[in-house]
């Protein structure tokens, strides 16, 4: 399944290198020059920093690449609670994943893949370059189902 993944992700990411040398438009996953945290096996990392996703393969490369936006740090109260909304850091896994659109108390989500309680890596149909969520890390919707179908459960996700 890992092996897919990442054959998945570099098809992607060299689908994406052609539309763009081809003039074409839009949020496509691209690899980059950014060295990963970790290495010798494949997960993702998000830098909230930097607010982007990347996916590492097993020899550490960075395969792919995607825009997010994570907490936005203010208050926001659902379901009779007040809360900050930040996005954990730390190590996580894929724990749970849900096909197609998800409605949850805080709003709609497109393809959610839960890494801790009630956080999810989720297409969102707004992913400004900046900290504006309630504490998931929202990706573009362009690329949310193939994430979704190219991230199995039990992968890890560092969060910096």
């Amino acid at each position: 399944m890992i092996v897919a993944l990442l054959s998945l992700f570099a098809l992607n990411a060299q689908v994406g290198q052609a539309s763009e040398r081809e003039g074409k438009s839009g949020t496509r996953a691209r690899p980059t020059s950014v060295a990963p945290h970790e290495t010798g096996y494949p997960h993702v990392e998000v830098d909230l920093s930097r607010q982007r996703l990347s996916v590492v393969n097993d020899s550490g490369s960075v395969v792919k690449t995607l825009p997010v936006s994570s907490g936005s740090g203010k208050l926001f109260t659902s379901e009779g609670r007040t809360r900050r909304a930040i996005t954990p850091t730390g190590r996580f896994t894929v724990t749970r994943k849900i096909a197609g659109w998800h409605k949850s108390p805080l709003g709609m989500l497109y393809y959610p893949m839960y890494i801790n309680q009630g956080v999810a890596i989720h297409g969102a149909t707004s992913v400004p370059r900046r900290p504006a969520s309630h504490g998931c890390i929202r990706i573009p919707m362009s690329d949310a189902k193939a994430f979704f179908d190219e991230t199995p459960i039990g992968t890890v996700v560092l969060v910096r």
